[in-house]
């Protein structure tokens, strides 16, 4: 059979435990049910004795496998148990494939960070985008400039605005400490542009920029 069956007694096949040692599924001989629930296209779907549902599968040469254990009576398929397992583990390689560490790479402002400053490290993101990197740019406030709060807000929302074509904005600015900070996460190939969160941004960064006048500065302006 395709998992070359144990006997009684008999050490599992090579691959039939997990890492913690224990045995991944019940095949064969170690199946103690007096009868089984059997499904799949390769059989008659139904409930038949162990030693018949035993019988079908060395006729087909492949191995009679419990894949729920708590039904009564104990559901089985009939299938190859060594391909079943290479190919358990080919999906589990893919998926830790594409669940590989994000990268994120950091671009640091100050509150009144200038025209060509701010052009030079726009390109930089607009390069780490491309790339699928997340970026993580954030506005560092030394000492009294943590005054200027309002503008370091405006400056990031900017940023996120002239980066809508390469990112996705996945929150608004964040003061933590001496720190505001947003992160921008990379658009995928054929994906739309998120344009109610980018829209808000811009909306705020309008706000701000209009926040009208205090009556002391208007009196001053005067």
């Amino acid at each position: 059979m395709g998992a070359n069956r144990p006997r009684p007694g008999q050490r599992p096949a090579p691959g039939d435990r997990n890492s913690n040692g224990k045995e991944q599924h019940v095949i064969n001989e170690r199946i103690r049910a007096r009868e089984v629930r059997l499904v799949g296209d390769n059989v008659e779907p139904g409930i038949y004795p162990i030693d018949k549902a035993r019988r079908i599968a060395e006729e087909l040469e492949l191995d009679l496998v419990e894949i729920t254990a708590q039904a009564d009576p104990p559901v089985c398929r009939i299938i190859d148990y060594q391909k079943f397992l290479y190919q358990q583990k080919k999906r589990q390689k893919e998926q830790k494939a594409k669940a590989a560490k994000v990268v994120v790479k950091e671009i640091r402002f100050g509150p009144q960070t200038d025209d060509h400053d701010y052009n030079f490290k726009l390109k930089h993101a607009i390069g780490f985008l491309k790339e699928g990197s997340k970026v993580k740019a954030y506005v560092f406030f030394r000492g009294r400039s943590i005054l200027f709060k309002e503008q370091g807000e405006v400056l990031l929302l900017r940023f996120a605005n002239d980066l809508e074509d390469y990112g996705r904005l996945e929150s608004m600015p964040v003061l933590e400490g001496k720190r505001m900070t947003i992160m921008m996460a990379p658009l995928k190939a054929g994906a739309k542009k998120p344009a109610p969160k980018q829209d808000n941004a811009k909306q705020k960064a309008t706000k701000v920029e209009q926040k009208p006048e205090t009556p002391a500065e208007e009196a001053e302006s005067n």
